[in-house]
């Protein structure tokens, strides 16, 4: 193999395959290259996807993709060793379509996606790894593949690749990623009946919920615990810095099955199969992680690009978008006659900025050097928040003038006056 295409997409996630599509959409000639022996063979856990990111691609999705359920409860809780403190959403307008949160099996969705691709026009190279990328001077001209004659070239190439790029660290794109800028998360998939579901999490047919996990069950480590109804299963997770599991030396599946075993989730595992179980890297460094986006003949997107929201868990939605802007600005270069260099895609950079991708991880870009700093906010205030609660709760015959009084004594003893103040107002400056 020995072509020239007008675009070499390297990878067949939610990022390359929205790049792919819009691409060969536009009728440009495509080749999108995967390692996995088909897309979505290396996902076998459950996702959130947004509806709004994929409508810009494929209007009528909604007709065939493999869904799972519409979203229509969100969860929070703050949890301690023996309780949670939690925080409910749940709409009628989230029951109404157009349904705005969808839960996938991305196995099943990535390979729907790739459908799509080649319907486009793409054309899909599976079970084949990109050694290197092809410079002329400082201009990728192509990849390098591990095919006998497998190099290929093109006009443009879309790294696509993951949140661990090998070809960006070796083009010297970024540098190596930072463990405090990436969280290892493992997840498992219960199946139990849809029936059992229904009535466990209080849905209909098609309708789900999501919750998300805060407190005790990082032990210390900053990181999230998530639970995803899906039909017939159910998906559950942790995740956390790599840095903390490097220096607690605690491996994460015995924090998975701690997290399972916690008096609030185990009634709602209860009875369930286990049958998958997987393990996967998340960029989590935000704005400040994102390294270079552009230059003469590439662009990066999607993890690849550390685009992920950790604060609000969105991902697919800025894979999808970042790859269907991405592959706009080449269109559009394509279109007018120009050359894909530095100069011109910049334009990528510029899309960037003016969409909700680039706004919202400036405005957390705070948040995640506050949470890996702070391990009191996974320990301290989990515990104390939902004492408060067990506190005023409890009706023992004291007061409630002097239950308040205990509940001030006990945060003031745990994080003192200053400590508080502190607390709260790097906080509000993390959200502000």
């Amino acid at each position: 193999m020995n072509e020239k295409f007008d675009a070499i997409v390297v990878g067949a996630g939610p990022s390359g395959n929205a790049a792919a599509y819009t691409l060969a959409k536009a009728g440009l000639d495509v080749l999108q290259i995967e390692r996995g022996e088909s897309p979505g063979t290396k996902n076998v856990q459950g996702a959130i996807l947004y509806a709004h990111a994929l409508e810009a691609l494929i209007p009528d999705f909604r007709e065939d993709a493999p869904l799972e359920r519409h979203i229509v409860e969100q969860r929070l809780w703050v949890l301690d060793d023996q309780a949670y403190l939690g925080s409910t959403y749940r709409s009628a307008e989230f029951n109404t379509p157009p349904y705005n949160r969808y839960t996938i099996i991305r196995a099943q969705f990535d390979k729907w996606f790739s459908q799509k691709v080649k319907e486009a026009g793409a054309l899909l190279l599976c079970e084949t790894t990109v050694k290197d990328l092809i410079m002329d001077g400082n201009r990728v001209v192509g990849v390098e593949t591990d095919r006998e004659g497998g190099n290929v070239y093109a006009d443009i190439v879309i790294l696509a690749d993951g949140v661990n790029s090998l070809l960006a660290k070796k083009a010297g794109f970024h540098p190596e990623i930072a463990p405090k800028d990436v969280a290892l998360a493992v997840k498992e998939i219960h199946f139990l009946p849809e029936e059992t579901i229904q009535s466990r999490f209080n849905v209909g047919e098609d309708e789900g919920v999501v919750i998300e996990m805060v407190g005790k069950i990082t032990q210390g480590m900053a990181g999230m615990g998530f639970l995803y109804t899906n039909r017939e299963s159910i998906s559950i997770g942790i995740g956390c810095l790599l840095s903390d599991y490097k220096k607690r030396r605690i491996a994460p599946y015995h924090l998975l099955e701690q997290m399972k075993a916690h008096p609030a989730i185990a009634p709602l595992l209860e009875g369930g199969e286990m049958k998958e179980y997987t393990a996967h890297l998340i960029p989590e460094g935000g704005y400040n992680a994102i390294p270079r986006l552009y230059g003469d003949g590439w662009m990066m997107v999607g993890d690849a690009a550390m685009f992920n929201n950790a604060v609000h868990r969105e991902g697919s939605n800025l894979a999808m978008t970042t790859g269907r802007l991405a592959a706009e600005v080449a269109v559009a270069l394509k279109n007018e006659g120009l050359d894909m260099n530095r100069r011109n895609l910049a334009r990528y950079a510029a899309a960037l900025e003016k969409s909700f991708v680039m706004k919202d991880l400036e405005k957390y870009k705070d948040l995640p050097d506050i949470l890996h700093h702070n391990p009191h906010f996974f320990t301290d205030y989990p515990e104390l928040l939902n004492r408060a609660a067990h506190v005023m709760l409890t009706v023992d015959g004291v007061d409630k003038r002097s239950k308040e009084g205990q509940i001030r004594r006990a945060f003031r003893q745990r994080r003192s006056i200053f400590g508080l103040l502190g607390d709260a107002y790097k906080m509000w400056r993390a959200f502000e």
